[in-house]
């Protein structure tokens, strides 16, 4: 293998860049060329392609956000599309690919690999829910911009003594809101992996306020349901004064953090070595401080970890 290419897909993360540097530098050490693809599949599609060299991927490490850019593609979940993008890998000779993103992304890159183009998964998504890795390039980051932010919104409860609701992303997975919960000290913590009882979040609420606490804060994932709907709920049970908070895309952007930094340069500098050793159709993560990597359908046919005990310590800590 002497020319290969990388990509990132879906929603940015932080850490993408230092993922990208780390696959560029790592692959030219091995005296492989590197071809950056735009706009993620999209960009595939339509031949979006330039050779990158060192100085592509300098003073990008610290940058949140891709330099690569990322975007949405419908046609590459067709056959036509997929085939699109595989000409044109084969028109710029690259033989091999490395896709930063998440498992709409890693859906993609196993289509690729059963056509016969080695490729190789990096775990880049904020949410946290890919299976066989403790943790996915950005969570880190997104984690402190949550926790930095309630504790902002904490003072204010505090102030004005109220009942706060703060949504945070999560769609299918509620690890941004189960370690900002437990982190932040949280009342209540809303996630999709567990049914809670609203009743039992109003009597909760209800207790608190009868024993004399003034304000509580209480974190809803995404995929739970809209916070501004549980917040309407909560005030008109509890008459208790309730505000609202979404965060949003916030949570995404911003400088990563050493750890993010760290965990994208280990992951993207593997990616390239599977390559070379022809370990293709692989996603590489992190378990437990080790460097490992799955086969893409076993990670795509997988439900990401829930750490049932970590929820229950929170429930026990917010009594």
């Amino acid at each position: 293998m002497k020319r290969i290419g990388v990509l990132t897909s879906g929603g940015d993360a932080p850490g993408m860049n230092a993922a990208i540097r780390a696959v560029v530098r790592k692959a030219i050490y091995h005296n492989l060329e590197v071809f950056g693809i735009y706009y993620g599949y999209q960009g595939l599609i339509n031949g979006d392609i330039k050779k990158l060299e060192l100085g592509s991927v300098g003073d990008i490490i610290h940058r949140g956000g891709t330099v690569l850019y990322t975007a949405r593609c419908e046609e590459f979940k067709t056959e036509e599309g997929q085939q699109k993008g595989i000409d044109q890998l084969k028109k710029f000779g690259i033989e091999g690919l490395v896709v930063i993103g998440g498992d709409g992304s890693f859906k993609g890159a196993k289509k690729l690999s059963e056509q016969g183009i080695p490729t190789v998964g990096v775990p880049g998504t904020i949410d946290n829910d890919i299976p066989g890795t403790d943790f996915t390039i950005g969570f880190d980051t997104a984690l402190n911009t949550v926790i930095d932010a309630v504790d902002k919104i904490r003072d204010t409860a505090t102030s004005h003594e109220r009942t706060y609701v703060i949504e945070v992303m999560g769609r299918d997975a509620g690890d941004l809101a189960l370690w900002a919960g437990l982190a932040d000290g949280a009342e209540t913590i809303m996630i999709p992996e567990v049914n809670e009882n609203m009743d039992e979040i109003i009597k909760r609420l209800k207790r608190g306020h009868e024993r004399g606490k003034k304000h509580s804060i209480i974190i809803v994932a995404e995929g739970v349901g809209s916070g501004v709907d549980i917040g309407r709920t909560i005030q008109e049970e509890t008459k208790l004064e309730t505000r609202v908070t979404v965060l949003g895309h916030i949570q995404r952007g911003g400088s990563p953090t050493a750890r993010d930094r760290v965990l994208a340069s280990r992951l993207g500098a593997k990616a390239v070595e599977l390559l070379l050793v022809g370990e293709a159709g692989q996603v590489v993560g992190i378990e437990n401080n080790k460097i490992v990597y799955h086969a893409i359908g076993d990670a795509l046919a997988q439900k990401p970890a829930f750490d049932q005990d970590m929820y229950q310590l929170s429930k026990e800590l917010s009594i």
